[in-house]
């Protein structure tokens, strides 16, 4: 044996492994367009340092420079700092329009967003601000940006004002949505900050560093400064409990331009990101804002522990955003996981697709799409077999009929097709993958592509599911009924896109009528891995009923699933999705713990 070939193989395994895993992390600088010293700091440490995202100020004294600045440097992941308080003591600015609500008597936003003892009264949270005045003002900083800086990607939030009332975070959520931006509130980004004192330039990279080194692989890290360089104009900015300002911005500035720091983030194999990159993510919220009791969580995973089910990832939604998500073990938010039969989920949504556009329909006969593989007596066996028994797992083959086709036929189709059926399509359950794999054949010939490719620009690219895989059978069909490799967080998006029946965001991207259809049971029998006889219907998942590749569900919900406990579960009347995936056997037991857990958590 090779052992110096082997153990460069180990290595160079090892190296891909930590590149997969690599923490990522945004370095932002704030506040461009308050001084003219800013804009200079910002746009240098960007160009010759490690930010990778500047926030704009859109009322700010210094924003048409800013815009000069930054459209001459387009490849900067641009944000809009939303702002509603103007927090210096001799350089203001006021809203874009009259908010009345949220300024002083001067007309300028005003000076703080809490409470603070050196400007009485002159803060948000103490002002008797409205609602519609903030969304007007909100508007026109977000349309003044996008109007000079069409390359803006983000939201973000100066001084905290959505901490003030949820119904300012409701409100830019909102409008993050509607103008498509990112909102940096929502995503699953992780704090970071120095980790000790940063008196010296030398204290400020230990400290630096020592939060590189506290940062875990596989996640997503946002750090945040305030560069700008010193000057007269510098000096004179400044407010109560911060006069230093000029001091200490020039230090940030030279720090976020130093060699070392940008040495030291690649020595750990950080990747340094913009927003941009992060495009798609789930917005995420808190179980508070959510009416989610947090503890459920933490009980279900406790139980999963005491159990020894081997969960490798759990992630919660109420309201269209993450509430709880972790991942177990090795495994982590990058990995693409195997689906097993949660695929056959995505073929009925390619099916559904298929049908909004005119190609096919549920009671079209399947030989209609394999014209020349049988002979007549063959296809007299199955001339009343539709599209829609093999969506609803009825067929009408003898219990394993097709069990050995794939380890023993090259032409599954064929061999499928020239399988007998004893019973009349429609009258009895038998669950076969096989019956998934026959969809996505008929799919891949109506359409001359593949599964994914089919799916790509319908539902894959508005869901920003970027990295799918899917195997093929030996004659390059897709397996349709299992064999998909998706993210956590792309079970997710499906799951949300199950529950807005079709919808994504703004736009309906497949029709109602097809979930209506979909997800509600079609035929009620028990499948061949539980004893109706001995297991009560009220105590199984699986004796809730078929509908088209959707299983159905106690608590009213439905759900995708796959063998060894990959879930997707839809529960429409709490307006929530819950999905894992794991390596666990026994998967009623899995959805036991869900139901006895995290189920009560949901309030009204």
């Amino acid at each position: 044996m090779n052992y110096r070939l082997l153990a460069s193989i180990l290595l160079f395994t090892q190296f891909l492994s930590a590149q997969e895993e690599a923490s990522q992390l945004i370095i932002r600088g704030d506040d461009m367009g308050f001084s003219h010293s800013g804009n200079l700091a910002l746009i240098d440490s960007y160009k010759n340092g490690v930010v990778t995202a500047i926030e704009v100020l859109a009322p700010a004294p210094w924003f048409p420079e800013a815009v000069k600045m930054l459209n001459e440097n387009p490849n900067v992941d641009v944000g809009i700092h939303l702002a509603l308080s103007s927090e210096w003591d001799l350089v203001k600015w006021r809203p874009l329009t009259a908010g009345k609500s949220f300024t002083d008597v001067n007309g300028y936003f005003l000076p703080q967003i809490f409470k603070h003892a050196a400007y009485p009264g002159l803060s948000l949270s103490e002002s008797n601000w409205k609602i519609d005045e903030v969304e007007e003002e909100l508007r026109a900083q977000i349309e003044l940006i996008l109007r000079n800086l069409p390359q803006t990607t983000h939201l973000s939030i100066h001084m905290g004002f959505t901490r003030v009332d949820e119904d300012l975070n409701n409100l830019v959520y909102a409008l993050a949505q509607e103008y498509n931006l990112i909102y940096s509130g929502n995503l699953a980004l992780e704090g970071a900050n120095y980790i000790g004192e940063t008196k010296t330039q030398s204290e400020r990279l230990a400290s630096f560093t020592a939060m590189l080194d506290s940062m875990k692989p596989g996640r997503n890290y946002m750090f945040l400064e305030h560069p700008a360089m010193d000057s007269p104009e510098l000096q004179s900015i400044y407010h109560t409990n911060y006069e230093d300002v000029s001091f200490h911005r020039q230090a940030v500035y030279e720090f976020l331009t130093n060699d070392a720091v940008s040495e030291e983030i690649a020595k750990r194999g950080i990747k340094r990101i913009g927003y941009k990159d992060l495009k798609g993510q789930l917005p995420r919220s808190t179980g508070i804002r959510e009416n989610f009791e947090m503890q459920a969580f933490d009980n279900y995973l406790n139980a999963v522990e005491k159990s020894g089910q081997e969960l490798h990832s759990v992630l919660v939604m109420r309201n269209g955003r993450v509430i709880a998500e972790k991942w177990l073990g090795e495994h982590n938010p990058k990995e693409n996981h195997i689906m097993h039969s949660v695929s056959k989920s995505l073929t009925s949504t390619a099916i559904g697709f298929a049908i909004q556009e005119g190609r096919i329909n549920v009671t079209d006969p399947v030989l209609k799409f394999f014209p020349d593989l049988l002979n007549a007596e063959e296809r007299k066996n199955l001339k009343d077999l539709t599209i829609e028994h093999l969506l609803t797992m009825s067929p009408g083959h003898a219990e394993g009929a097709n069990s050995n086709i794939r380890s023993t036929e090259t032409n599954w189709e064929l061999a499928y097709l020239k399988t007998p059926l004893v019973y009349k399509p429609g009258s009895r359950f038998q669950y076969d993958s096989l019956n998934t794999y026959i969809l996505a054949a008929i799919l891949e010939k109506e359409t001359g592509l593949s599964l994914v490719e089919y799916l790509k620009t319908r539902l894959f690219d508005p869901l920003y599911i970027e990295t799918p895989q899917w195997d093929k059978s030996p004659t390059g069909i897709t397996n349709g009924g299992w064999g998909l490799y998706i993210k956590t967080e792309d079970m997710a998006k499906l799951g949300q896109f199950y529950l807005n029946k079709g919808k994504w965001i703004t736009k309906q991207l497949l029709n109602t009528a097809w979930f209506e259809s979909a997800t509600t049971k079609k035929i009620q029998q028990a499948p061949s891995w539980v004893d109706a006889s001995v297991v009560k219907e009220a105590d199984s998942d699986w004796l809730q009923g078929y509908a088209y590749q959707f299983w159905r569900s106690r608590h009213n919900s439905y759900r995708a699933d796959g063998m060894d406990g990959q879930f997707i579960l839809i529960l429409p009347e709490l307006n929530a999705v819950i999905v894992t995936t794991a390596k666990i056997e026994n998967m009623q037991a899995e959805i036991n713990l869900i139901w006895e857990h995290i189920l009560p958590g949901f309030k009204n």
